[in-house]
């Protein structure tokens, strides 16, 4: 089921009267407009283009294979969203202030992007993360219920709570449908006047203060007035001096399995997406959206990977691993077919917090990267923040600094 629908102001004032972009207005060129160039396609290049252009500026976006292609950390299916951050309420707050902008977006796309089938988080003791997920809703005015373990078996049956003593769920989240949320926002993108153009970026090269232009794969020249490189798991190869190891890509398998014929237990408004917190080592997944059947992911960081080469095919080895969870968690799924599986993958920052923030020796070049496996939801607070750090327009945040990244990787971020 999709969320309510939405005025017209809602669609314009975000959360908490922060302003929203107007997906449903053209953006007027303003006097001065500049030529900016976005590279990289995904939810993070998306949207930066998407605010950069209401901003009143000239967009070029490019992509060497196309918006959420299915190499790319922003393809497939589904992504959660969800505000459940522990005591990194940063991501809350940036969760939040995203969600009206994919309303919005879901809003004018024909098709659902958001699908609010509510968001359960559970845990096996009441841990630190918890308290402060909850005192961080409570901050931002979320509407989450914090249940017990009999609350939880009672309104969700599917899933079977031994070992677990305490949910959050988020009534407000749900899930994202990935590569058509990116397609709508790109098209949109293209219809109010921004250029999008399939081409194979050069690493930069250039002495001077400022990066005049980039090149393409078929020899040509881009100039423009200031650069984004959005490019995921790309950018370390774009930028192996400057970001190189702080960047890594790592392998990621997910799993569909079928539903029993004609049981509605697994239809979202029934069955929310979840997570399993499980001491850190976190098993999500989600309903049968779109007769896609159930969804099983592991969240652990697979193997390190080069995403031009690594093999899109899933493993024996992680598809038993998942199964096992699923048995256990999920009985009424014993023995479901599997009937879909996807393999992508996660580019990591060394810490799991985002990397946002100008180039070194370039003062008009902007990196974003380092979505870490939760970056997706963030897309349209990132894009927002993303165009301002470009612009000069908002304060810098330090953890989305290059400094606070290293080549020593440990995860911070759940």
């Amino acid at each position: 089921m999709t969320g309510p629908s939405v005025s017209r102001r809602s669609l314009l004032i975000g959360a908490g009267g922060a302003a929203v972009s107007p997906l449903v207005a053209k953006p007027v060129a303003k006097r001065g407009a500049e030529q900016i160039v976005v590279v990289g396609a995904g939810v993070f290049g998306a949207w930066t283009a998407h605010h950069l252009q209401q901003a009143g500026h000239k967009v070029n976006l490019i992509d060497a294979w196309g918006p959420a292609h299915s190499r790319a950390s922003s393809g497939g299916e589904s992504r959660l969203t969800r505000a459940a951050y522990g005591k990194d309420d940063i991501y809350t707050r940036m969760a939040r202030s995203s969600l009206p902008q994919w309303k919005a977006l879901s809003a004018v796309s024909g098709l659902p992007i958001l699908i609010q089938a509510g968001v359960l988080f559970f845990f096996p003791t009441e841990e630190p993360y918890v308290r402060d997920s909850i005192a961080a809703h409570r901050k931002f005015g979320l509407p989450t219920e914090v249940l017990t373990q009999a609350e939880m078996a009672k309104r969700f049956p599917m899933i079977d709570f031994d070992g677990i003593t305490v949910g959050l769920y988020e009534p407000e989240f749900g899930a994202l449908m990935a590569r058509r949320s990116v397609l709508t926002l790109v098209e949109r993108f293209v219809k109010a006047g921004g250029t999008y153009t399939r081409g194979f970026v050069q690493p930069p090269a250039g002495s001077e203060e400022r990066l005049e232009q980039i090149a393409l794969s078929s020899g040509e020249a881009v100039r423009a007035d200031r650069f984004v490189f959005a490019a995921g798991p790309w950018l370390p190869k774009l930028f192996p001096q400057v970001i190189g190891p702080k960047i890594e890509p790592t392998r990621q398998e997910v799993f569909y399995f079928g539903t029993p014929p004609g049981d509605r237990r697994f239809q979202p408004g029934t069955m929310p997406g979840w997570a399993d917190f499980n001491g850190g080592d976190i098993f999500y997944g989600f309903p049968d959206l779109e007769t896609r059947g159930a969804k099983f992911a592991h969240d652990q960081h697979g193997v390190e990977v080069d995403p031009d080469t690594q093999s899109r095919r899933p493993t024996e080895a992680a598809l038993a691993e998942i199964v096992a969870y699923r048995d256990r968690r999920f009985p009424l799924l014993r023995g479901a077919p599997l009937i879909g599986a996807e393999v992508c993958q996660y580019e990591n920052s060394s810490n799991g917090d985002f990397l946002i923030d100008l180039h070194p020796e370039w003062s008009n070049v902007l990196l974003a990267g380092g979505g870490s496996g939760h970056g997706f939801k963030h897309g349209p607070e990132v894009g927002r923040y993303a165009a301002g750090r470009l612009l000069g327009t908002v304060k810098p945040e330090p953890r989305f600094s290059l400094v606070s990244k290293s080549e020593t990787h440990h995860r911070e971020v759940h």
